[in-house]
């Protein structure tokens, strides 16, 4: 049995990342305890310390197949609470400027699992561990320290009625979110919060569930328009688990081009698709709610990595770290790379070194921001630096997706990177440009000409 790093160590958060942190700690700490301010225990459905749970969300390849490693069998539970795992691009049409990426059984699984529903089946996991306590419904209100702040000795909580207690622990984690409090309790207890990298995309999902008299999916698990610079609206239409026909579907809009929340203006921007299915599908259906809506400002990436000081025994990680423009899926991914990157540093037997862990963090959040940046800056209207590099990339990504429509080597290669299981430098390989020129000059991968946003197509 493995030696214990220490007595307890307090996790603030328990969102997906806060999660997969805490089942990592179990295996180092006599006991971990969960904080969040939400009600957590049996719930389903959405709730307020995580609004984006209301749309589409995506656990790609490489999240699923750490989130299998950590929970063995997580997979056929799911499959048990009727949710239907699918290839992520043998089952799921992709679309990216109205043409279909060709369809191909990459062996990569995609969890079309609501957020709420996929958290609580995790969430079970979790505390069914010995070691582990919930404190749902406290507030976190600080941090403690010693008198010199130099070491994090516990957090303090406010429960139910204001009550505040503070907790003892021998490592606090922040997975809170992009909410994170942390650069502000930095600065209270005198060190420098960390400088942040922002894209600015003014991103808004808007959300209907539907019950339609035809389901144009068959045996696929999900339609997804993909939003792109020449046609910037996307959706994702998938049914939900349960058996009963209901879909949801998603639709997405940036730069303020957002998807109204009124039933005309929901059904107009469906039909405004490069890719009529959908629209076809829900014009005729019944609807079960009314559109919701979350907006998403701007991607945020706190730069740790680069602080002098920072107190001991004190982590931040997941979206506390980098929050990614959620149109890519790659937040609960880039969490679930951070867990075991927290695992490896507590492998050596002490609490990790707080600069060091974040410098490996880093690593993890590099090639998932490089992607999304780089896409991001392929809008016009998004603003940032593009590089000479950033310019051909995004000159060259409309045209590899254009190729991989005809071309089943391109097609995976493309999944695979969106899926976060190969770098996105694997797609400018000598081998793959070359595929993608050979079938520009065959007049199969042109590119598109950008559209103005807003415009209907």
């Amino acid at each position: 049995m493995r030696k214990h790093v220490g007595d307890r160590a307090v996790v603030l958060g328990g969102g997906m990342g806060g999660l997969l942190a805490t089942r990592v700690l179990t295996e180092f700490f006599a006991e971990v305890v969960l904080v969040d301010r939400d009600r957590l225990v049996g719930v389903t459905s959405a709730r307020r310390g995580v609004p984006q749970g209301r749309h589409a969300h995506g656990l790609v390849a490489r999240g699923h197949q750490i989130l299998e490693s950590l929970f063995p069998g997580l997979t056929d539970q799911l499959i048990g609470a009727g949710i239907e795992p699918g290839d992520l691009n043998g089952d799921i049409r992709w679309y990216f400027n109205g043409v279909r990426l060709r369809p191909v059984r990459t062996g990569l699984l995609s969890i079309p699992a609501t957020r709420p529903v996929l958290e609580h089946h995790v969430r079970l996991r979790v505390l069914d561990l010995p070691n582990v306590r919930l404190l749902e419904e406290h507030d976190i209100a600080g941090l403690a320290t010693t008198p010199d702040h130099r070491r994090v000795t516990g957090v303090v909580l406010r429960a139910e009625g204001g009550r505040e207690v503070e907790l003892d622990a021998d490592l606090v984690l922040d997975t809170s979110g992009r909410g994170s409090r942390t650069p502000v309790w930095l600065e209270q207890l005198g060190y420098r919060p960390p400088e942040q990298d922002r894209v600015k995309i003014d991103l808004a999902y808007t959300t209907q569930h539907f019950r339609i008299p035809h389901d144009p999916l068959g045996r696929d698990v999900a339609i997804i328009p993909a939003a792109t610079p020449a046609n910037p609206r996307g959706a994702f239409f998938y049914r939900l688990p349960g058996g009963d026909g209901r879909i949801e579907l998603s639709l997405t809009g940036m730069l303020g081009d957002h998807p109204p929340v009124d039933q005309d203006g929901f059904l107009e921007y469906t039909r405004s698709l490069p890719v009529n299915t959908i629209y076809d599908a829900v014009r005729r259906g019944e609807p079960i709610d009314d559109p919701v809506q979350f907006k998403f400002p701007a991607s945020v990436r706190r730069k740790y990595e680069k602080l002098d000081r920072f107190p001991q025994r004190l982590l931040v990680a997941a979206d506390a770290v980098c929050s990614f423009n959620p149109l890519y899926a790659q937040g609960m991914t880039v969490a679930a790379l951070g867990a075991l990157t927290l695992r490896r540093h507590l492998s050596r037997g002490t609490v990790p070194e707080p600069l060091e862990f974040f410098r490996d963090i880093a690593r993890d959040v590099d090639m998932p921001w490089q992607f999304s940046a780089t896409a991001d800056l392929g809008y016009a209207g998004v603003e940032g630096t593009r590089t000479l590099r950033t310019r051909v990339v995004n000159a060259y990504l409309p045209r590899l997706q254009a190729a991989a429509a005809h071309d089943a080597a391109l097609s995976t290669a493309f999944i695979r990177t969106a899926g976060l299981v190969d770098p996105p430098a694997r797609l400018l390989r000598p081998g793959t440009v070359a595929r993608v020129l050979w079938h520009s000059r065959r007049g199969s991968a042109t590119a598109p000409a950008p559209a103005q946003t807003g415009v209907h197509h």
